[in-house]
């Protein structure tokens, strides 16, 4: 039993330290591997196999939407980064540059590319000539670099995995529609798929993308109480268009500048999964986003009789993501193991179940275990994952709800941020200095103007002067 124990032990306790904890849970759960390129990871089979599963599941709403995949080159001349002055300006600090081909010098130095809008704007340039060319709605699946100073795996990497929407549209009105609706379409993907409660709304001007005309974005809470921004979705309006020169022959013959819109989602959420759901055993993964949904771990395996029942097994629980671990570790290890690699339902079979024609199924999340008959196996599992799948989304919205304060005056909202964990609800009058001021006094900044305003107070929590918005403030990743 000592090997069993020590497994789950090499796991740092999350009220201990909440950072060591999940540097232990990526590591011991095999997600990823450091490298010697500093500040970048190694993704290994059981992290990338949870972003393919995002990947598969995001395409699959994107193509419903009418978006079509492209793909761009990685390299950005600088002249080209150089166009939209608000955006160079913002992404300039984290730029990596490329200043030789081969032995030669570049007569011009290229930048890794952080994100592509001036390389899609390059190519609506000549793409877009006509009304009847409009809306491109393209997104490519690509990696990105941006030279951050301080990294944890997922969460902050110098390279990571995402997508990014870009958008091109006749009319100020349907590149705003587009913004919303793949906001929307972030938020019900995070809800629905990976189990996790999001606030959605709109960015402050200070927070804001550079180069944009609004920000919107889906916030969530993670476990320690620290925000997350989970997803953006960001309306150009035609500052771009101006700056690239893309425009249009209008239905009334007139040349008219396109007006764009632009979104993405990375492998951070991979980080949120492990920041929301996990528990001191390890991962718990949602179901459908479970490399392995299910794992089948055979009792006294020597047994005869025993391993062909699992493999029976295996093939009756086909609809599902399922594994047989026929290892020759000892039934507690493989426990321990599966618990911390976050499967969702682990069947447990032995000779004496395979003699009562019944099997235990054992639920990660809550550690419930439940004997069910061999012949309604597969209908019973179905369900149990459905239900976990409910489950943790709700025990995930009861935590946030109840890690969520109102502060109606400046003692109160101190208080609170130093106090208790969480997001804090409060009015603000809409200056940046008094926003700017919030965060260097109590290290909060503001998560989103919510799209579901309301009324706590007529005046700022800070200032004092009229409110103009209620603002979700929290520490953040």
């Amino acid at each position: 039993m000592a090997n069993d124990k020590k497994m789950v032990e090499a796991i740092t306790s999350m009220d201990e330290d909440f950072a060591q904890w999940y540097t232990d849970v990526v590591l011991k759960a095999g997600l990823i591997a450091y490298t010697n390129v500093k500040g970048c990871m190694a993704i290994k089979p059981a992290g990338y196999a949870i972003w393919e599963l995002i990947q598969k599941q995001l395409d699959e709403r994107f193509k419903a939407t009418g978006v079509e995949n492209v793909y761009m080159p990685m390299l950005i001349p600088e002249s080209l980064l150089e166009k939209e002055k608000d955006h160079v300006e913002g992404f300039a600090p984290e730029v990596a540059w490329v200043t030789y081909g081969g032995l030669n010098p570049l007569t011009e130095r290229m930048c890794v590319r952080p994100t592509s809008e001036t390389l899609f704007c390059d190519f609506y340039k000549n793409d877009i000539q006509s009304y009847r060319d409009l809306p491109r709605v393209y997104n490519q699946w690509c990696s990105v670099m941006r030279w951050e100073k301080e990294t944890r795996p997922f969460l902050r990497s110098r390279e990571f995995l995402w997508q990014e929407g870009h958008t091109a549209h006749a009319t100020a009105e349907e590149a705003e529609a587009r913004t919303i609706q793949m906001l929307n379409l972030y938020a019900d993907f995070c809800e629905d798929v990976l189990a996790m409660p999001v606030i959605r709304g709109q960015k402050t001007e200070k927070e804001k993308f550079a180069g944009a005309e609004a920000t919107y974005t889906i916030e969530a809470l993670m476990h320690d109480g620290k925000a997350l921004q989970s997803g953006t979705s960001h309306n150009f309006g035609d500052g771009f268009a101006k700056a690239f020169g893309i425009q249009f022959t209008d239905k009334d013959n007139k040349l008219k500048y396109v007006h764009q819109t632009s979104w993405g989602m990375t492998t951070r959420l991979i980080g949120a999964i492990i920041m929301v759901h996990g528990d001191n055993s390890g991962l718990v993964l949602p179901p459908k986003v479970a490399p392995t949904q299910v794992m089948i771990i055979p009792i006294m395996q020597k047994k005869e009789g025993v391993l062909e029942k699992a493999a029976e097994l295996r093939e009756k629980l086909g609809a599902f993501r399922v594994k047989v671990d026929d290892s020759d570790k000892s039934p507690g290890w493989k426990f321990s193991e599966q618990e911390m690699r976050g499967i969702p339902i682990r069947v447990e079979i032995g000779p004496k179940d395979i003699e009562a024609n019944q099997a235990v199924l054992v639920r990660r999340d809550t550690r419930e275990k439940i004997t069910v008959s061999l012949d309604e196996i597969d209908t019973k599992v179905g369900e149990l994952l459905e239900t976990i799948q409910k489950d943790m989304f709700e025990r995930a919205k009861a935590h946030r709800d109840s890690h969520t304060h109102a502060a109606l005056n400046w003692d109160e909202f101190k208080n609170i941020i130093d106090n208790e964990q969480g997001f804090v609800k409060a009015m603000w009058c809409g200056e940046t200095a008094c926003e700017e001021a919030i965060k260097d006094e109590t290290g909060a900044s503001t998560r989103c103007m919510p799209f579901a305003q309301e009324h706590l107070s007529d005046v700022c929590v800070h200032c004092g002067k009229p409110a103009k918005k209620m603002v979700y403030f929290g520490r953040a990743y």
